[in-house]
């Protein structure tokens, strides 16, 4: 496809982290990219830091346009404004990248899952049904303006043991959502894919880079070969852009294969190494429907 001058995107839960790194890769291309996510100006802040404004201001400064909008994607009618909004101001939709979560303070919690509380859950709520909803309110946008694509951030926890069942069954159903969403959207031109992501250096993680013997640990190979939040956003456009990219709608990407056979590298020219094997192998989708 030609690459197209004008595309609108939509990357939820980007006022850091990963979301925030894949919504300044858009910028870069020259999209518009509306964000969205919790953590405003004038709200209490999070321990985190970062907000939906300095993440729209440097997609602006990236070369894109950014336009924050708040929601909290618990919220359905908070979801629903996000893209009227969208549709009043640019009547389009180019890409939607469902990144928005929570993450439970227990998640990493080492035990059995009944040692947990029940919040884990809330990864249920905020990232896998969150994510049909974003879906559901885009749709509409999306199959009008056609040549589109729907992205899911996911990872090898959707068929590994990674932090419990509750993380894994959100995983895992966010990946087989992607697959029948596919199903729903190919007459329409519009692809949809989830995605995995290796082991990415974001705030919440940085504590970890900063060890003296962070290399020396158990988690040592996977810092070694961390991806960066701007290297997820790269493949994801070049995944629209692809002229390939109805043919590879549906089926779990891995975000270092697709890097290393595009030649995408981090802004440090680094490109990470994919290894699935050494945790899983991503689900292939049917090719049976059933309506």
């Amino acid at each position: 496809m030609t690459a197209r001058t004008n595309r609108v995107a939509v990357v939820t839960g980007a006022s850091r982290g990963v979301g925030k790194g894949i919504a300044i890769a858009l910028g870069a291309s020259g999209a518009t990219v509306y964000v969205t996510g919790r953590s405003s100006e004038g709200e209490k802040s999070h321990p985190l830091g970062g907000t939906i404004q300095e993440t729209a201001a440097a997609v602006t400064e990236a070369g894109g346009k950014g336009v924050a909008v708040a929601c909290d994607h618990s919220d359905d009618e908070q979801v629903r404004r996000v893209f009227e909004q969208v549709d009043e101001e640019q009547q389009r939709l180019d890409i939607l990248v469902n990144n928005a979560t929570s993450v439970p303070r227990e998640l990493a919690k080492p035990g059995p899952f009944w040692d947990k509380s029940l919040d884990m859950l809330r990864i249920l709520d905020v990232g896998q049904r969150s994510h049909y909803v974003a879906s559901f309110f885009a749709a509409p946008l999306l199959t009008r303006t056609g040549g589109g694509l729907v992205v899911f951030t996911s990872s090898y926890g959707g068929r590994c043991y990674m932090h419990g069942p509750a993380y894994g069954a959100g995983k895992a159903g966010v990946d087989k959502m992607a697959m029948d969403m596919a199903v729903d959207f190919r007459e329409h031109d519009v692809a949809a894919n989830s995605l995995w992501l290796g082991f990415v250096r974001t705030e919440r993680n940085e504590p970890l880079f900063r060890h003296p013997d962070a290399l020396k640990g158990p988690y040592g190979k996977f810092l070694a070969n961390a991806e960066s939040p701007e290297l997820i956003g790269r493949v994801i456009d070049a995944l629209h852009r692809d002229p390939k990219r109805m043919e590879r709608s549906g089926p779990v990407h891995i975000v270092a294969e697709l890097a290393e056979a595009s030649d995408i590298r981090a802004a440090d020219g680094r490109q990470p190494k994919s290894n699935p094997r050494a945790l899983a192998e991503p689900p292939e989708p049917s090719s049976v429907v059933v309506r």
